[in-house]
């Protein structure tokens, strides 16, 4: 009877009863695209379609534990259909997925088989839903951009919010109150500018320049509680560069913290961080809310010294009954000693892991070919090892899933230019396994849509937002 069930899988699956078999074979992986070679997966991520460059003909035999579950076959890729991928990954969590791969093309006429590969379905699952923006990795044409969401368990791909709805103004720093679609913010510059902070699902404007003339609230972090978010205030401008593999430098001249209190319509500073000797930027809330990690540098003569400019990294008490930042303030990370200068500090949902980015210099690592995902252990301030995550070109924003399981960051590796979004699974010990690139329908849109991936943030369920309650906050 199994073997009745899986022929008839193989027939289904590949709409006939004959498939070529490859007459040579080689003891190497396949070149696939995207890289799911040895990849750690959750047990509910959409198909991992891929393509091998070149081909004319793919096989694609799948199985588990020696049992062949469907042979598929295309011309240059192979898709998975997702109701039976589902099924596979549900049945068989916490097991080895094996892929063996043959392909035919001008080179290997009759074919060739190569060793298979295996993909390790994890026990974890991964929040149902990712946002990010897209945005033309250059900036020149920043008046067409949106926030969008991604289905992971499948290829469904909608809109948040687009600048079609705010006068064509840029959209950004978009931020969730603990990974929920119904209280969450972003900014909204541009012609009746204004931040759209959205709770219980209804949207309505956030105009601080009624609450203050001197801050401007920038990169923002709920806080636990979902009464307070911290914001850093920062002057920012952009250098273009003639010459060089870094074209563009972002930079602050000027950046400083404080914590709007959502239940009293009121901004709380501290004159610590409110002055100009120091920028601190990038706030971040540990899960129980009682710590407030943020950066800060000393300023200087910008952009002339920018690459002298280098962030730590630090945390502050937070009194959630107060909204205010307490006296201690450690540095975990020193730039004098480390060298490099610290961004995007994210805390584990357990509270055990920081992972952040480290550059070279300077508060923007996009830009920085030389940029890397850090993580320190927060009880004893232990560096992990992140090498696996890492590659020669810029790692940039990164985000945790609810569950602590998974992280998603942008990376530039595949061209140097364009920010695509990586999976990366981290085992109970901080360990990162192989990332690997989000999956998409048709693999050739990871090289053929040319858009940068932003800000990537898990989110529990879709956001849904009216298209016309969005653009009414804007006549």
């Amino acid at each position: 009877m199994r073997n009745y069930f899986c022929l008839l899988i193989l027939l289904t699956l590949t709409g006939s009863c004959s498939i070529p078999v490859a007459r040579e074979q080689t003891d190497a992986f396949p070149p696939v695209f995207p890289d799911y070679i040895s990849a750690w997966i959750p047990c509910n991520i959409a198909p991992l379609n891929f393509e091998v460059g070149g081909a004319s003909f793919i096989r694609a035999d799948i199985s588990v534990n020696e049992e062949l579950l469907a042979s598929l076959k295309g011309k240059r890729l192979i898709r998975i259909p997702e109701k039976k991928w589902k099924e596979w990954l549900a049945i068989h969590k916490g097991k080895e997925m094996t892929v063996e791969v043959s392909v035919w093309s001008d080179q290997y006429r009759e074919g060739i088989r190569y060793a298979p590969f295996t993909l390790t379905i994890s026990p974890y699952e991964i929040d149902n839903w990712l946002a990010y923006r897209l945005i033309e990795p250059g900036y020149e044409y920043w008046n067409r951009m949106g926030i969008y969401q991604r289905d992971l368990t499948s290829f469904t791909e909608k809109a948040i919010v687009t600048n079609e709805q705010n006068h064509r103004g840029c959209l950004n720093c978009h931020a969730f109150h603990k990974f929920s679609p119904d209280n969450m913010m972003f900014h909204a510059r541009g012609e009746k500018g204004t931040t759209v902070l959205v709770t219980e699902g209804t949207p309505r404007r956030l105009d601080f320049d009624k609450l203050t003339s001197e801050l401007r609230a920038t990169y923002p972090a709920w806080h636990p509680s979902g009464d307070y978010i911290a914001f850093s205030s920062n002057r920012t401008y952009q250098s273009f560069y003639h010459s060089g593999k870094m074209p563009v430098e972002v930079y602050d001249v000027a950046s400083d913290l404080f914590v709007y209190d959502l239940k009293h319509d009121q901004i709380l500073t501290d004159k610590r961080f409110i002055n100009p000797e120091a920028m601190e930027t990038f706030p971040s809330f540990s899960p129980d809310g009682s710590t407030l990690f943020f950066c800060t540098a000393e300023p200087m003569a910008m952009p002339m010294e920018n690459r002298r400019l280098k962030y730590a990294l630090c945390r502050v008490p937070f009194d959630a009954s107060t909204g205010r930042l307490g006296e201690v303030v450690d540095t975990l990370y020193n730039p004098q000693v480390e060298g490099g200068s610290a961004s995007f500090p994210r805390i584990s949902p357990d509270g055990n892991y920081l992972l952040f980015t480290e550059a070279a210099s300077a508060t923007f690592p996009v830009w920085h070919k030389e940029a890397d995902l850090k993580m320190i252990r927060i009880s004893d301030n232990k560096r992990i090892d992140t090498k696996t995550l890492n590659s020669e070109e810029a790692e940039s924003y990164h985000s945790w899933s609810s569950n602590g399981r998974w992280i998603v960051f942008g990376s530039r590796r595949i061209d140097g230019r364009y920010t695509r979004l990586y999976i990366a699974g981290i085992d109970e010990d901080g360990r990162a396994q192989k990332p690997f690139l989000l999956p998409q329908k048709d693999p050739r849109n990871n090289t053929t849509r040319l858009k940068s991936y932003n800000i990537p943030e898990f989110i529990c369920e879709e956001v849904r937002l009216g298209k016309k309650e969005i653009r009414d906050l804007f006549k």
